[in-house]
């Protein structure tokens, strides 16, 4: 099993994102992983007074979030419990998947980068161990 950890973008597929031709709204598939007690080692400046779980900053992240995010004309389409794979690598885990809608690829990456909403992404980092994200385009019908 891939021990590697994915927390964010690589340099390249951050780029064939921007540059893939998508028209219209896309979703985000996110697949995240939890640490058992967050870790504000690097955003010291979010550190609550008492030790939370990775849950709790995960939906710390999400309440500074959301606010953006509609700004930018997205919104969550389903934010759920998940576990183990039924088809998939058997031990592989998820502890929260969700569907992100946004309303363009360049709104989504203006989204990205908007200094508000870096802001609390340091809540995300304490309270990730591992993560995948998805862009999803719909196809005709």
């Amino acid at each position: 099993m891939d021990t590697a950890c994915y927390l964010e973008p690589t340099w390249n597929a951050g780029r064939d994102f921007a540059q893939r031709e998508i028209m219209g709204e896309l979703v985000m598939l996110n697949l995240l992983r939890f640490r058992e007690i967050a870790d504000y080692s690097q955003n010291p400046e979010l550190t609550p007074s008492q030790p939370i779980t990775g849950a709790e900053a995960y939906d710390r992240y999400v309440a500074h979030t959301l606010p953006h995010l509609r700004k930018s004309g997205g919104d969550i389409l389903l934010m759920a419990e998940a576990g183990a794979f039924l088809i998939g690598p058997e031990g592989e885990r998820w502890d929260r998947a969700m569907l992100i809608r946004q309303k363009s690829r360049g709104a989504f990456l203006a989204f990205a980068v908007a200094e508000a909403y870096l802001a609390g992404t340091g809540h995300r980092t304490a309270a990730l161990a591992d993560s995948r994200l998805l862009p999803l385009v719909e196809l005709p019908r």
